[in-house]
C-alpha cells in the first residue's frame, strides 16, 4: 500500500510524457518570468514613481492598469478609445484621485515593443499634467512628442 501511494504522488510531479518534473522555467526572480501584463504594470510604477520624485503631491493620487476602457466612455472619448483617464478625487465618496492606465489601447498604439515604455511615460506624464493643472512638458522634462 505504502509503495502504491509513493508512486502515485511520484507520478503526479511529472508531466504527461513521463520526462521529469515540470517546474517553471526562469526563476522568479528573473525578469522573464513576468508575464506581459505584469511587465506593463512594471513599466507604468516606475513613470508613476519617477513623476512622483519630481512631484511630491503626486502622493494623494492611485495609479492604476486596466485592460480597456469601460464601454461607456465619455462624450468627449466617443471618437476615438482612450489609452489613459484620469478621475479627480470624490470626497462624498471617499475615493481619491485615481489614474487609470488602459493596457491594451497602449499596446496597439505603440510602433513595436521596443516603443511601449516611451508610449507608456507619455500618457503618464499627459494623465498626470491633466491631475495637476499643468502641462505635460512642465510636469516632465523627458517629455516630447515626436511629429
Amino acid at each position: 500500500m505504502e509503495m502504491e501511494i509513493a508512486h502515485r504522488a511520484h507520478g503526479r510531479r511529472r508531466d504527461r510524457h513521463g520526462r521529469g518534473p515540470r517546474g517553471p522555467i526562469f526563476p522568479p526572480i528573473l525578469p522573464g518570468a513576468l508575464t506581459r501584463s505584469e511587465k506593463f504594470d512594471r513599466l507604468v510604477a516606475d513613470v508613476a514613481a519617477h513623476l512622483l520624485r519630481l512631484h511630491p503631491s503626486l502622493k494623494a493620487v492611485e495609479f492604476g492598469v486596466e485592460e480597456v476602457p469601460p464601454s461607456d466612455p465619455a462624450a468627449w472619448e466617443r471618437e476615438t478609445v482612450a489609452v489613459g483617464r484620469y478621475f479627480p478625487e470624490d470626497r462624498a465618496l471617499r475615493m481619491p484621485a485615481r489614474i487609470v492606465i488602459y493596457r491594451r489601447p497602449v499596446l496597439v498604439r505603440a510602433f513595436g515593443p521596443e516603443d511601449v515604455a516611451d508610449f507608456v511615460r507619455l500618457v503618464v506624464t499627459e494623465q498626470v499634467a491633466e491631475a495637476l493643472g499643468m502641462h505635460p512638458e512642465d510636469v516632465d522634462p523627458y517629455y516630447r512628442i515626436e511629429e
